[in-house]
Order: C-alpha cells, then structure tokens, then sequence
C-alpha cells in the first residue's frame, strides 16, 4: 500500500502538536502484541524501528500485557500495571485482540479501554490501492477518520426482562466536544491532500438526535472562531451510512477524507480494505494530543495465528506512521519506501496477496530494503 505524501505530510503536522517538535536523546516505545498474530506482527514493526539504526534516538522498548488471552489466564484484560507504564512512554504499538462476539462475564476489550484511559480521539486509517507499477494511478485513495472515544464503544449496556422476554439496551453517546475535535482532525488531514475535500458520515435521517450533532458540529467546523478561516479551501461533503458503503465498493474515487463516528468508521475502513487487497497492507494510528499509539487494522487472526504466515507489513506500516506523529518524516519514509519496494517487487509476500513467504520472510526483505 503507498501512502499518499500528501498524508504523510498531513500526519507530519497533525494531532501530536506537543510531543512533534520534542528534542529526545531516548525514544521509549511500549509494545502490547496482545493476542493472536499480534504476537508475530509487533516484533516485525519492532525490528523496523531498530533496522533505522542511529537514525532514531536510542530506543527503549517494554512489552506490556493485554488481551483476552491474558484476561482467561488473570481474570484481567488491561492490567492497571499495563495503563501506567504506558503513561511513562512516548507512544507504543497493539498488535490485536480477540474480542469473542459473545457476552462474556467481566470481559471488556483493551484497545477500547485504552483508547478512553489515553485519550486517543482520532483512528487514523489510510487505503491506497495497491499496484506493482508505480505509474498506475490509484484506484483507491481515501482516509477514514474515524471518532475513537464515543458513540456505542462507551460499552453502557443493560439487559433486563420486560413484558415479552429479555431486553438488551445499549446507550449511544454522541458530544460536541468530541465531533468537534474529530472534525478538526480530519480537516488538517484533507488541508495537506490534493482534493481537500471532507465527506461526513452519519444516518441523521433516522438518528436525527446523535448522529444530527454529529453532522451538524463537523459542518460547523471550518466556520469556529478559533480556526481564523484556516479550513476555507475545504470543501465539505456528507453520505448517509448505508449509502456509503454502497457507493464505497462501486466509486471509491469520489471519497477523499471520510469522518464518522467510532461504530461507522469501525465498519466503513475495514471495509475500504478489501478493496485493497488485504486487511494485512492497512496500518492506522491512534492519535491524541499527548500520545499516539501504531495499530494494525487487521484482527487477531486465530486461524492463522502460530502459523508463520501472518502478513507484518501492516504493522510495519503502523510503527511509520507512529513515527511521522513523532516528528520522524524522514525515519518514517524509509521504513515506507522499503515496504513499497516489497509491494511493488511481487516476489516476497504472505498468503493473502497471492504469495508463499512466511512472516519472517516478508519481514527480512523490509529490512533489507530499509
């Protein structure tokens, strides 16, 4: 996948406002594989970090627990051990979780819970296609800003027996506060791409409480004070949910920066995925305004976890883009170019791009490259 400059330039710039110009002699990175193929993943982007040498500041990783793994062995998914060594880092890397889709007692995910205890606002997921020859325009071009603290992710869920049998109720929190901070997110990103344009998801035909404060409060966005005509060149752009996910798989070259709430953004970027290749390729940050944490988007894989074929180049993706939050433009291109070159090369890649090489193997050739 090849990141587009202008997004590169955008994450230069954008969200890590105190922690981008900071002089550092050390750069402490905590590592959270978590469950699954996060195991065989993070030490991939880990080794990419290293393969940057004396270009980084000396480095300093800790490997911290979480996971549902973690929770059927402790009882506990997020040690609280995990939540302060964490506030002592600069940033850190998640592999994956293996949430189960059904109810378990006590059970709560971490990335969820990690996001909330950090305030990591903003998920950050770019999708370019991907193509072996340089020149071929790009089919699929889109950021997918996705608001990472509310909507049905604040887990306020009941179940009770009514009249007609178990009622299961889940509260759905929408703030300004919160749409409005995504909102600037996603217009310092579309400011630094060529389209500049923003599309706002949402379903206010039918939400018209929540989801209408969504869509209202981006809409306002480029017109607060506070922004001084910063976002004029901006255009401003909205698709009801369904539609876009229609219009997403038949004309994904008519989105450019896609801002929804957490649940749509959720669904729309792995969607945008496939259209791809693999889940594997797709990197994202989780970015705040003190922190920024690297993570693939792709899941825990059980069924090929263990197995050596993993694709790591998401992850090594993500670690890169961690590092242009950071301040590191010119680390972060060279792991970028190196997995390009790997993209465009064909012969060294996993199962899930047509390949045969292991995990390990992909891994080398990026290093090598680097």
């Amino acid at each position: 996948m090849l990141i587009h400059n202008g997004l590169r330039a955008s994450l230069r710039r954008t969200a890590m406002r105190g922690l981008a110009t900071q002089a550092r002699s050390t750069l402490k990175v905590a590592l959270l594989p978590a469950d699954g193929i996060g195991r065989e993943v993070i030490p991939a982007a880990r080794a990419a970090l290293e393969a940057l040498g004396s270009d980084l500041p000396k480095l300093e990783f800790v490997d911290l627990l979480a996971g549902f793994e973690l929770f059927t062995r402790t009882g506990t998914a997020l040690p609280e051990e995990t939540i302060n060594a964490l506030r002592e880092q600069d940033c850190a890397l998640f592999g994956a979780v293996s949430s189960p889709s059904k109810r378990v007692a006590g059970y709560s995910s971490p990335i969820v819970a990690l996001r909330k205890e950090l305030d990591l606002y903003a998920n950050i997921r770019p999708v370019l296609s991907v193509s072996k020859d340089p020149t071929q325009k790009p089919y699929v071009d889109l950021v997918v800003v996705r608001e990472n603290t509310e909507c049905l992710y604040v887990k306020q869920e009941v179940s009770e027996m009514g009249e007609h049998g178990r009622v299961a109720k889940a509260t759905r929190l929408i703030t300004e506060r919160a749409s409005t901070r995504i909102g600037k997110m996603a217009c310092e990103i579309a400011l630094q791409r060529p389209r500049k344009h923003v599309t706002i998801i949402h379903k206010s035909n039918v939400l018209s409480v929540t989801d209408g404060l969504f869509r209202e409060t981006v809409r306002r966005v480029p017109s607060l004070p506070e922004v001084n005509g910063k976002y004029d060149s901006i255009q401003i752009g909205e698709q009801i949910v369904d539609s876009a996910v229609y219009r997403l798989f038949r004309e994904p070259q008519i989105f450019d920066v896609m801002v929804a709430p957490n649940l749509y953004g959720d669904i729309l970027s792995d969607a945008a995925a496939a259209l791809v290749g693999s889940l594997g390729l797709v990197p994202s940050v989780n970015a705040g305004d003190t922190f920024v944490m690297g993570e693939p988007v792709h899941g825990s894989a059980p069924d090929i976890a263990g197995k050596s074929i993993a694709n790591p180049l998401a992850s090594i993706r993500s670690a890169a883009l961690m590092l242009r939050h950071l301040g590191y433009g010119k680390q972060a291109g060279r792991i970028e170019s190196a997995v390009d070159e790997v993209i465009r090369d064909g012969t060294v890649l996993t199962p899930d791009l047509g390949g045969n090489s292991k995990t390990e193997e992909v891994t080398a050739e990026v290093l090598k490259r680097i």
